[in-house]
Formats: structure tokens, C-alpha cells, sequence
């Protein structure tokens, strides 16, 4: 099993990119198509926010959103906002998003989605 720090160490890489995700299936009421799962690490919790890597294999799933900013590394997915309502947005490597608490949302991978996220 990897271990990943809770607090980065200065000038210490982790490349977010390769790091290995223990995914675990999606709740089964928040899948909408396929059967998707996810896996994450929190990299570093300190300073009031916290940093991590997250991944979603292919399918669809709902999800209710946390404050955050992210960026894509990899993969090919839609995000469609039920609550508030927004244009839907395409994922792609680096994309850059910010989501507000409490957003309702629909996640749809086409191709494994990693990215890279800090959350207060």
C-alpha cells in the first residue's frame, strides 16, 4: 500500500500524474450510467485546505459539491449542473475549475479522469 503524507514535505516531489489510486465503486445511489468508481489521496491537509489527487474510472455519477478548485491532468468528461444551473463543461487536461459548496452535479467520464484539487 502507498503511503501518502498528510503535510507535502518542502521541495519533496509527488507526481500526481502516476500516483497510484485504491478506487473503490461509486455508492450505488449516486451512479447514473456504467459503473464507475473513484480514488483519491490527500497529499497535504495543513494550513486550513487541503490539497489531493482524485480519479473517476468511465460512467456517470451524481455528486454533491465541497468549495474547490481543480486542475485536470488527464482524461475526457462532462460536468452538467443540476443545482445552481450552468452550461454544462468539458473536461480536458488542464482544465481549470472552481465549485462551490452545495452544487448539484453530473459527472460523465468518457476516458479515467485524474485531477488535482484544493478544498478549504
Amino acid at each position: 500500500m502507498t503511503q501518502h503524507p498528510s503535510r507535502l514535505v518542502a521541495a519533496a516531489l509527488v507526481d500526481a500524474a502516476v500516483l497510484v489510486l485504491a478506487h473503490e465503486p461509486v455508492p450505488a445511489d449516486q451512479v447514473v450510467a456504467g459503473a464507475p468508481t473513484t480514488g483519491y489521496a490527500v497529499l497535504d491537509d495543513g494550513a486550513g485546505r487541503e490539497i489531493g489527487v482524485w480519479e473517476m474510472s468511465p460512467g456517470a455519477m451524481s455528486d454533491t459539491e465541497a468549495d474547490e478548485v481543480f486542475i485536470v491532468l488527464a482524461g475526457d468528461a462532462t460536468v452538467e449542473f443540476a443545482d445552481p444551473a450552468h452550461p454544462p463543461i468539458e473536461l480536458r487536461p488542464g482544465s481549470v475549475v472552481r465549485l462551490e459548496d452545495g452544487m448539484q452535479t453530473v459527472w460523465t467520464v468518457r476516458e479515467t479522469l485524474r485531477k488535482v484539487y484544493i478544498a478549504p
